[in-house]
């Protein structure tokens, strides 16, 4: 019989393979069939409706008064934002460039959690802070300008950053709120606030799509993006987390590039190159740095 923890292994697994392949899947929808804002108001909406759905069946919780700004800024950070910033980078750059600048997203939670949460950042920190950031600038500054299906690459990297800045703003702003309330009470609201702040600015892209004629292998991709990647791999890393500790989860983000390029280039929707392999090099040096636990500190699963 399969352990929990492999099962839950497994789980934090299954969530970074979804997330690696949805980089391919939504590259291949835009611009072609929907433009990236548009992608956004079909996502959030599509995940707002089944998180409703799935919280017939729990307990409903009331909100205080005072946490409702907050619900409205994890909405803003987290499914505004963050999504709009990185549909928008895919549409202009690459499913490669993508994943690799998304793990920076552990060195960007450090620099704003010393900012506003004031943590110490150590010599070492830095460095890795450094490290990383040069590691992006790389692709940014260096990287092809522009490819077949990708019309302004460096502009879609920084977007990226702007992605991963704005989901490590949302780690901060959420954590409050997951010690007061259930997952799916978080999740709810928040989509259902970010349908309302997503329709003025997507809303034109999203009705300018020809629903009517859509073919079988756009529907499935629509659906691998609304419930593959929006949803099940949040009740995916839920499970996991009954089990591992965040830390642990966390280092799955390190699968998304491999998962990425490996799908990407199978689709031939990308091409690895020596500078991208670089960048990745730095930016995961910079990320373990940067990540690393004071000496004493055991992380425990």
């Amino acid at each position: 019989m399969i352990s929990k923890r492999w099962l839950a292994l497994l789980a934090a697994f299954g969530a970074s393979a979804i997330y690696g392949i949805n980089h391919t899947i939504a590259k291949g929808l835009m611009p072609s069939v929907i433009e990236p804002y548009g992608f956004i108001v079909l996502r959030v909406t599509g995940a707002a409706i089944l998180f409703w759905i799935v919280s017939l069946f729990y307990p409903s919780e009331k909100i205080k008064t005072k946490d409702w700004p907050r619900f409205v800024a994890c909405a803003a950070f987290g499914m505004v934002i963050n999504m709009l910033m990185f549909f928008k980078g895919l549409s202009l750059s690459t499913p490669i460039n993508s994943s690799v600048v998304i793990t920076l997203s552990p060195v960007l939670l450090v620099v704003l959690s010393a900012v506003f949460l004031k943590e110490r950042i150590t010599w070492l920190k830095s460095v890795g802070i450094a490290i990383g950031l040069g590691g992006a600038l790389m692709l940014i500054l260096f990287g092809a300008k522009t490819q077949a299906n990708a019309p302004n690459i460096p502009l879609g990297n920084m977007l990226f950053i702007i992605n991963a800045t704005s989901y490590s703003f949302y780690l901060i702003v959420v954590k409050p709120l997951v010690a007061r309330y259930s997952s799916i009470t978080l999740m709810k609201w928040f989509f259902l606030f970010a349908v309302f702040i997503n329709l003025p600015i997507g809303w034109n892209e999203f009705a300018a799509v020809d629903w009517a004629h859509l073919s079988f292998d756009t529907i499935w991709k629509f659906s691998f993006v609304v419930v593959g990647t929006t949803v099940l791999t949040y009740l995916l890393n839920i499970y996991a987390l009954k089990v591992l500790s965040p830390s642990t989860i966390g280092a799955f983000i390190y699968l998304q590039p491999v998962l990425a390029t490996i799908v990407a280039i199978i689709a031939g929707a990308d091409a690895l190159t020596g500078l991208i392999i670089g960048a990745t090099a730095l930016i995961f040096t910079g990320v373990y740095l940067s990540s690393r636990a004071p000496k004493g500190v055991v992380n425990k699963n």
